[in-house]
C-alpha cells in the first residue's frame, strides 16, 4: 500500500470487531512510531501497549467514559519524555508524539486494522491507570483494532480547502490525478 492510500483509507473508527491484534502487525505498527521524526531526534516518547480488558475499561472511564476505548482490542498510550521547550514556545513531546501515533495509524491502516486517535481523557487519570512514572508526563493514545463496519467518505477537495492569490490550486490537483 502505498502512503497516499493509507491517507485516504485512514478513518476514525469507534467500533471494534473484538478480534485480536496478530503480535506481528502490532509489532510493524510500533515500529512505525519508533521511526517517526522527532525534534532534535530525540525520540522523547514511551508507547504502552494495553492488552488487558480491566485496564482498557479503566481507561475508557478516563476518557470520558467512551466505550469504544475498551472494546478495542489493544489500546496504545504514548507518552511524551521530555520537558525539552523549542522557540516557539512547545514542548517538543507534544508534537513529536502527535507525529509518531500519526505514523502508527497509518501503518496500521496497511495491515487492515482501524484506529481512532483519543484526545479527551483525563491525563491524571490515565497516569494513575498506568503507573506513568515523572519521565511519562503526558500522552496521546489511540485505540486500535479490527473495524467492524465501514465508515463514511470524507468530503471533497472543493469542500475542505480554500485557495487565495493567483494560484487557484487546480494545477497542484491535475498533478495528484
Amino acid at each position: 500500500m502505498k502512503v497516499m492510500e493509507a491517507i485516504a483509507e485512514r478513518r476514525s473508527i469507534r467500533s471494534f470487531s473484538g478480534r485480536p491484534v496478530e503480535e506481528e502487525k502490532l509489532l510493524r505498527i510500533l515500529e512505525a512510531g519508533r521511526l517517526a521524526p522527532s525534534a532534535r531526534n530525540m525520540q522523547d516518547w514511551k508507547f504502552v501497549v494495553v492488552k488487558d480488558t480491566g485496564l482498557r475499561r479503566r481507561l475508557a472511564e478516563a476518557a470520558r467514559n467512551q466505550e469504544f476505548v475498551a472494546q478495542a482490542p489493544i489500546v496504545i498510550a504514548a507518552c511524551g519524555t521530555s520537558d525539552y521547550v523549542m522557540t516557539c514556545g512547545q514542548h517538543t513531546y507534544t508534537i513529536d508524539v502527535a507525529i509518531a501515533v500519526d505514523h502508527m495509524t497509518l501503518a496500521a491502516v496497511e495491515e487492515g486494522l482501524g484506529t481512532c486517535w483519543i484526545g479527551a481523557f483525563y491525563e491524571d487519570k490515565v497516569k494513575g491507570i498506568l503507573g506513568s512514572t515523572p519521565n511519562c508526563p503526558s500522552g496521546r493514545s489511540a485505540a486500535h483494532g479490527l473495524s467492524s463496519r465501514d465508515c463514511k467518505h470524507r468530503r471533497g477537495y472543493a469542500q475542505t480547502t480554500q485557495t487565495t492569490g493567483r494560484d487557484s490550486g487546480l494545477r497542484w490537483m491535475e498533478v495528484m490525478k
